[in-house]
């Protein structure tokens, strides 16, 4: 019945004037009634036109249907790109201390080839050292007797450090000159690739004959002026055993010795050295081998070298000489630096007149010799220095 009178209701307001549709729906329970039918009706006006709405048959008719209200496009957004991960700063990786300028000596020193100078001064240089054995204080017995002044005087019999390294380096190939003139060391000494100190001692480029007054005067010291600049243009330096004595009142020679100088030592006796670095300079040399020497100990110690060599300090009876406690546990007997421009190759080894004897009988001769001349060959530039 309320789809009947609804359907009336919707009929009669559309073919009704509007003055009559209010007169008739004026009665109160008729706008009761009404009221839900009105909205319906509204739309059954306005989507009629006029027309037979509903089919009747049977009494019954199909329900309106609504029209199909469309759902507007939602708008199309165009794609952005996604937004960029912000990249977050980090702290600068941190530098490694550069340790290579030593402020106590003044150079720059070490096993960074940065301290080298490779300015090309020896690159038409023949393959030739110098071989300078001047002492000024104690002479060891290997030495011999002194030789006369100027470049490659006769050498005595009893020469037998400076006999020995002549023949070794020329078994090499390299050529060998020998002196005990600090004239002579001053003015030649850039004709070189290597210097190599064999036990020169004490004052050893210190030039007392030389005058300090009066219209010669000169420098007494030109010898350590010539070394000094011999090293900053690039030049090799090799100390063997007493070299280890000379010039303690010059730091600039006690930073070319590795930071090192002699002190003291025991009594000569056996020990046994190993092969702690390997190097060209150690390339082929017994990593263990039984050698006989005093064993120096070292005050001031090395620092900032390469270590090539040391003494199994369990073999050395006794450990020391007193007062020095020794050096238990690491006890060097070779190292490599680069120092002021040049390279230095040091041993505080070289004792014994066996040590330099050809096809000698003394313990360890052999591989002492051979660990001498390529560390000289390392010096001039014919092999790698003083890897890292």
């Amino acid at each position: 019945m309320n789809a009947i009178w609804q359907t009336g209701i919707a009929r009669l307001h559309c073919f009704t004037t509007k003055e009559t549709t209010l007169k008739l729906v004026e009665s109160i329970p008729f706008r009761l009634a009404a009221t839900s039918a009105l909205a319906l009706a509204m739309v059954a006006c306005g989507g009629g036109g006029g027309g037979n709405d509903f089919a009747t048959a049977g009494g019954t008719g199909a329900a309106p249907v609504d029209p199909v209200v469309q759902n507007p496009t939602a708008p199309v957004v165009p794609p952005t790109d996604a937004p960029e991960t912000p990249v977050v700063p980090t702290d600068p990786p941190e530098e490694v201390a550069d340790t290579s300028f030593d402020v106590y000596y003044n150079v720059c020193r070490g096993t960074n080839p940065k301290c080298f100078n490779d300015w090309g001064a020896f690159a038409t240089t023949p393959d030739r050292v110098l071989i300078y054995s001047r002492t000024a204080g104690p002479r060891h017995a290997n030495l011999g007797t002194p030789m006369a002044s100027g470049l490659n005087p006769a050498m005595n019999t009893d020469n037998v450090m400076q006999a020995g390294l002549v023949r070794m380096l020329k078994d090499a190939g390299i050529t060998a000159d020998w002196t005990e003139d600090v004239t002579v060391l001053t003015s030649r000494i850039n004709n070189y690739k290597t210097i190599i100190f064999a036990s020169s001692n004490r004052d050893t480029l210190w030039n007392g004959a030389l005058p300090t007054t009066g219209t010669t005067a000169t420098s007494q010291d030109a010898a350590r002026t010539a070394l000094r600049n011999y090293m900053r243009r690039g030049g090799g330096f090799v100390g063997l055993h007493n070299a280890f004595g000379a010039e303690y009142n010059w730091p600039y020679y006690e930073g070319l010795l590795g930071n090192a100088n002699f002190y003291n030592h025991g009594p000569n006796r056996s020990g046994d050295v190993e092969i702690i670095g390997q190097d060209p300079s150690t390339e082929g040399v017994p990593a263990r081998f039984t050698f006989q020497d005093e064993w120096y100990n070292l005050a001031p110690f090395p620092t900032n070298v390469k270590f090539l060599a040391k003494v199994d300090t369990n073999t050395l009876q006794p450990l020391t000489g007193a007062p020095h406690p020794g050096h238990a546990g690491f006890h060097p007997v070779a190292w490599c630096q680069y120092y002021d421009g040049g390279r230095a190759w040091l041993s505080t080894l070289g004792h014994n007149t066996h040590s330099f004897i050809a096809n000698s009988t003394g313990p360890g001769a052999d591989a002492f010799q051979k660990l001498v001349v390529q560390g000289v060959k390392s010096t001039m530039g014919l092999t790698p220095f003083c890897t890292e």
